[in-house]
């Protein structure tokens, strides 16, 4: 890794000489601005458009607009000068616990390591902040930007944090169209609930990828290698109109499609649910006629059976939708008119 600051760590009395080095790395794809005519790079140049000629490094000053086109200049040896102080030393002001910080105040994550002959100290430092789970909040200058910094415990290793001063946060207050006092649906309530149960599950970072920068490089490799390249049409969004059918198509999804008898017995798969239905239609089972319209009608689909399972997994989350003494209210399609075995039975052959 490559060392981006050396200094020490500052607590008390206490110095711990350490390194640092970026935690994270910027997967972005980088991309120049290209002439179409010639195919070369556009260069940028500092330019005076009152003096109308560049300008060199060595003639340039910074500069604060106080007013409209009036500037108060600054030597570069004047704002080094600010932040002599605090550039090279971690200044631990307080220790505060963990779960006290909003991640909005979050930016950037450094890893530090002993330097010199400070790993006893930095030991030392750890192992305590590990033992009393304390997090250390300090002030710090990088690049000669001061910002506040939290100071925590990762593996083994010491992390920092830089954060936000608090005047750097915008309130939410600022933040325009936020509804208020808008009364929620019970059973959409309970159906938007039981959504995010069915979705929930451990944090597993591997498993998320960035798509876009995957499918960029795959487009890159196809133009280096002379490709056609041929880009598929966006597929149309629909409107959603009826929340209630949104949110039970979203818990429709995540069901499991085929479910395990165990060893010995066949799975029962969506197929097998219709060749059952299409027997139960040859008898004339009205009850079973209507199960199986119902279920064609959910799914769009011209032959659809519902096996016992997904059966008795609807009933539930229609229940969990309508809790009550009352009998449970089906929130999907409205019930379809009732067909004659004879016709059930031409459906679903």
């Amino acid at each position: 890794m490559h060392t981006v600051w050396k200094g020490a760590i500052s607590f008390g009395l206490v110095h711990v000489p350490v390194k640092m080095f970026s935690a994270t790395e910027d997967k972005d794809i980088s991309m120049k601005y290209i002439h179409k005519e010639c195919g070369s790079p556009i260069s940028y140049v500092r330019r005076c458009p009152a003096c109308n000629v560049d300008v060199n490094w060595e003639d340039i000053s910074r500069g604060y607009e106080y007013e409209k086109g009036k500037y108060v200049l600054f030597e570069k040896e004047e704002l080094e000068q600010l932040s002599a102080s605090t550039e090279k030393t971690i200044t631990i002001l307080d220790f505060v616990d963990l779960h006290d910080i909003d991640p909005i105040y979050f930016q950037k994550t450094y890893y530090l390591s002993p330097d010199q002959a400070g790993s006893n100290a930095y030991q030392l430092l750890l192992e305590a902040m590990r033992q009393s789970g304390k997090i250390g909040i300090a002030k710090i200058a990088i690049r000669s930007k001061s910002s506040l910094a939290a100071i925590r415990v990762m593996e083994g290793c010491l992390a920092v944090e830089t954060i936000f001063y608090p005047d750097e946060i915008r309130p939410i207050s600022q933040v325009p169209n936020l509804p208020e006092n808008v009364n929620i649906n019970d059973k959409e309530l309970t159906m938007a609930k039981l959504l995010i149960e069915q979705l929930s599950t451990p944090f597993e970072p591997e498993k998320y990828n960035d798509d876009y920068r995957d499918n960029l490089l795959q487009l890159i490799g196809q133009k280096v290698a002379g490709e056609e390249i041929s880009l598929a049409p966006a597929k149309p969004e629909s409107n959603v109109i009826d929340l209630m059918a949104a949110l039970q198509a979203s818990i429709e999804a995540v069901k499991p499609i085929a479910t395990d008898p165990g060893p010995g017995k066949a799975k029962r798969t969506r197929g097998a649910s219709a060749s059952a239905a299409g027997t139960r239609g040859q008898k004339g089972t009205a009850a079973e006629d209507a199960s199986a319209s119902g279920a064609a009608d959910r799914t769009g689909a011209a032959v659809t059976g519902t096996a016992a399972p997904r059966k008795k997994k609807t009933a539930a989350i229609s229940a969990a939708a309508n809790p009550g003494d009352g009998p449970a209210e089906t929130v999907v399609v409205p019930k379809p008119k009732r067909k004659s075995a004879k016709t059930a039975n031409k459906t679903i052959s």
